[in-house]
């Protein structure tokens, strides 16, 4: 596997942004890792949490060898503290995840596949939240989605500042029901008409937001999804997202 750390302009951002990208490599003479590199491969974007950033995977985690075994590249981009959002009074993090950076890396990656059958997106807690955001408003470009200990029931602002939260989304009250609101884009998403992503989520019996993830199994139950849920003992950290990223690629490849 190749591990880039690319600097490049945003134009969605106006400003310097950071990817870090594994991309599939064949060799004869790798030792201690698989590989299984082909003229095609798969994409798994990869998104943080609220106290990280694009490195994160690759330290808590070994995402670069799972990745090397399924052919898959992954990208992971910074995204801040944005809550993968066009901010109300910021920068416009939702289009540069889900639009600029697949566009970017595939012109610069030609071995990435363009194929919705081959794109998934993925992450954990605030990223997880990102993850399900981008894969319900935009179903035609993602045919998976795995959440994490995911922090969705952003209507209720439980999760930092009423000022900060009010910077991300504008008016909280207005919150429910909106382009950011992951239950009702899992209704809008359904009555699309267009195809759904494959979901797998996972949270700790122990998580802190399990009953955020409880209220998104009850919605994506109810809509008909391709759909797994997982819980089991687990709390808020990495020892569990480790594994279940590993679940995730095994149920999307």
């Amino acid at each position: 596997m190749a591990l880039f750390h690319i600097q490049f302009h945003s134009e969605a951002l106006r400003m310097a942004s950071a990817l870090d990208v594994i991309i599939p490599q064949k060799s004869s003479s790798l030792i201690g890792m698989t590989t299984n590199a082909e003229e095609k491969c798969k994409t798994l974007y990869l998104l943080h949490g609220l106290s990280d950033d694009q490195t994160i995977w690759q330290r808590r985690t070994s995402i670069e060898r799972y990745a090397a075994e399924k052919n898959l590249a992954v990208v992971m981009p910074a995204a801040g503290k944005s809550w993968y959002t066009d901010m109300a009074h910021g920068d416009a993090y939702q289009t540069y995840i889900t639009k600029e950076v697949p566009a970017y890396c595939r012109s610069v990656f030609r071995c990435m596949s363009d194929k919705r059958e081959d794109n998934f997106v993925a992450g954990l807690s605030m990223g997880g939240y990102g993850a399900l955001k981008m894969a319900l408003s935009s179903p035609d470009e993602f045919a998976g989605v795995a959440c994490f200990s995911g922090a969705l029931d952003v209507a209720n602002n439980r999760y930092t500042t009423r000022e900060y939260w009010s910077d991300i989304f504008g008016d909280l009250d207005a919150i429910k029901g909106s382009k950011n609101d992951v239950y009702a884009l899992i209704k809008k998403a359904a009555e699309s008409g267009k195809a759904l992503p494959k979901v797998y989520m996972w949270c700790g019996l122990q998580d802190f937001l399990l009953e955020d993830s409880r209220r998104a199994k009850e919605l994506f139950e109810k809509y008909g999804y391709d759909f797994t849920y997982v819980e089991t003992d687990g709390d808020h950290s990495w020892f569990y997202w480790d594994r279940e990223i590993q679940n995730a690629i095994k149920l999307f490849m």
